[in-house]
């Protein structure tokens, strides 16, 4: 049963997770509901790195591909580091691929969804004609250029015509507070709030439109604020799950 909060257009929900479409793709970001994991990673969680059941985070990842059309062995992921790097996919994976150091991916190929996993970082997804990304934008990666990185990996693997860009739930200006060093990151932003807080989502928004976005539709929800519908790294103190944010061809 899909939750009763009102999403701004073009998401709706679908099920218990936030859907939208792109042009000439589809995009799903998940909700910590809807799995099988129990205790702080209850239920749907899809962090392959937590200290979760394997056997339920991959019958998690399993239940994403049946909502998704993507079967797990078809999604492309990296271990993310916080950085620029987003990885041009132009071959489907091999079995057994070695996991490489990564905060994005980008692809052409049919059926093959990119997924960045997140729970305080903003999931950003993009389209442009015949190509996905995906990249996992948090304050060091959003400093470091993973947004102009991600858009250049989309141009790089085929993605024609317009960027339509979607900003993902992550930790918002209302719960989001931060040291001096990283609002100095930021300083010719414009987003700090108040005296310590920050707001990540207008960062990606304005590289993304820097970076030739078309379009950039924000989902407007807070991690932080909702322990009902997200895991949250800082709310729940690092012992958590992931949610992800897919983007894939149709």
């Amino acid at each position: 049963m899909a939750v009763a909060t009102t999403l701004p257009a073009p998401f709706r929900w679908q099920g218990e997770h936030v859907a939208a479409q792109l042009p000439g793709a589809r995009a799903l970001f998940t909700t910590r509901r809807g799995g099988v994991s129990s205790g702080p990673y209850a239920s749907l969680n899809l962090g392959r790195l937590t200290a979760d059941d394997p056997a339920a985070v991959a019958e998690n990842h399993a239940r994403l591909g049946a909502a998704t059309g993507c079967a797990p062995e078809r999604v492309l992921y990296g271990r993310q580091v916080h950085g620029p790097v987003v990885r041009r996919v132009t071959e489907a994976p091999a079995p057994g691929r070695p996991v490489s150091e990564e905060d994005g991916q980008a692809t052409a190929l049919a059926g093959h969804g990119a997924l960045v996993f997140v729970a305080d970082c903003l999931p950003v997804l993009l389209a442009a004609g015949g190509a996905v990304a995906a990249v996992h934008a948090g304050w060091r990666g959003l400093a470091g250029g993973v947004i102009a990185a991600g858009v250049a990996a989309l141009r790089d693997v085929g993605g024609r015509g317009a960027v339509t860009a979607l900003i993902g739930p992550g930790a918002r200006s209302c719960c989001y507070e931060t040291g001096e060093d990283v609002h100095a990151a930021f300083a010719g932003d414009g987003a700090r709030v108040g005296e310590r807080r920050l707001d990540l989502a207008l960062i990606a928004r304005r590289r993304l439109e820097a970076a030739g976005a078309a379009a950039v539709h924000d989902v407007g929800l807070c991690t932080i604020c909702h322990p009902q519908l997200f895991f949250s790294h800082r709310r729940d103190d690092g012992v958590t799950g992931r949610q992800a944010g897919l983007a894939w061809r149709i």
